[in-house]
């Protein structure tokens, strides 16, 4: 004979089982309610909770002509200033439509933000991804990058040029109270008739002050047109400045290349010898000095240079040492430098002391 069940523990009567179950279901219910609700319009996105193309009467298979005169057709309807309100309170309302209306026309003219607008309404549950995609179009400059790069080439340009000028004409003022490259300037101004000029006399006589400004002017102008200047206060250049060099660069590319391949084909394959700028040119790669700063050295500097064949690897190893040498020699000797390691040895630079020089 069956034995008959205790009620209260079927599942039909509401046993463990059916309480378990129901506590899922509660569960499920409540993390449902804080999850966002999957739309295609979002609040605060494009036309918030409206459709652009119905905004503007238009299809989503519409053109850009015929959006273009769809918002013209709303817009001449519902602009402020020719809307005609016939009760109070509509004037408001007509200028929020028309906000829509010209918020409408705004995403669906631009091919990029038309495209992301159409996404949002096909793939709604993808509201982060819309939300950056339409902030990032918000906050992103309208100019175009390649007018800021050229604007920002052309300042530095031109403060790069500034800067050099002014460098040049800082040198030419002190170069100028150097009795030296005076009295140099002075003679050939009065070789070349500059400073020797006959007596002025009745309205046209100058003072004093204007004849020693005129001479002083005169004897710069000789100094800026004879002084070799080398470095960075050398005179400025327009073809060395940012913008020069980015307008030349494929052409000192091309050059750059045609030499190369020259110097492998002359001097690797067909074992051509140096010529003397070719010697050069090694001498001063060994040394590691830019073509500005070799140039700055004295012509029987670079005359020893060729003396002693430094192009050739193992005669500028043996220099290089000399130099070093000479240059411990120097330090070892020189009275600053004792004074110096005195002072690093028993004080440091841990401490603030007078020191005679």
């Amino acid at each position: 004979m069956a034995a008959l069940r205790d009620p209260s523990c079927g599942v039909g009567a509401g046993g463990p089982r059916a309480g378990k179950s129901r506590w899922r279901l509660l569960v499920l219910l409540l993390c449902g309610s804080f999850l966002p609700v999957v739309t295609g319009l979002l609040e605060g996105l494009y036309c918030g909770t409206e459709v652009c193309y119905d905004v503007l009467g238009v299809t989503r298979e519409a053109s850009k002509a015929e959006i273009a005169r769809a918002y013209r057709q709303l817009a001449r309807r519902y602009h402020p200033d020719r809307y005609r309100q016939d009760e109070p309170g509509e004037e408001e309302a007509a200028t929020d439509k028309f906000l829509l209306i010209a918020t409408a026309y705004e995403t669906l003219k631009d091919e990029e933000s038309r495209r992301d607008y159409d996404y949002m309404l096909d793939h709604p549950e993808e509201y982060y991804q819309h939300y950056y995609a339409y902030y990032r179009r918000q906050l992103t400059p309208k100019v175009d990058v390649r007018v800021v790069i050229l604007v920002t080439i052309c300042a530095i340009s031109i403060i790069q040029y500034y800067s050099w000028n002014n460098s040049y004409n800082k040198a030419i003022n002190y170069l100028v109270t150097v009795p030296k490259y005076r009295i140099q300037a002075t003679e050939m101004a009065k070789q070349q008739g500059l400073l020797n000029r006959p007596k002025e006399k009745g309205k046209n006589r100058r003072s004093k002050e204007e004849i020693r400004e005129q001479e002083e002017e005169v004897i710069r102008h000789i100094i800026k047109n004879n002084i070799d200047i080398k470095g960075s206060y050398q005179k400025p250049n327009l073809s060395d400045i940012l913008l020069c060099q980015m307008v030349l660069l494929p052409y000192y590319l091309s050059s750059y290349l045609a030499w190369y391949a020259s110097w492998i084909y002359r001097f690797t394959l067909c074992r051509e010898e140096y010529g003397e700028q070719e010697k050069l040119y090694v001498i001063r790669r060994y040394m590691k000095l830019s073509q500005s700063q070799f140039d700055s050295l004295e012509e029987e500097t670079r005359q020893s240079y060729l003396e002693r064949q430094l192009w050739i690897k193992e005669n500028y190893e043996v220099y290089r040492k000399e130099q070093e040498e000479e240059m411990k020699v120097k330090m070892a000797t020189d009275p600053r430098m004792k004074r110096y390691r005195r002072w690093m040895k028993n004080e440091g630079p841990g401490r603030l002391t007078f020191m005679d020089d």
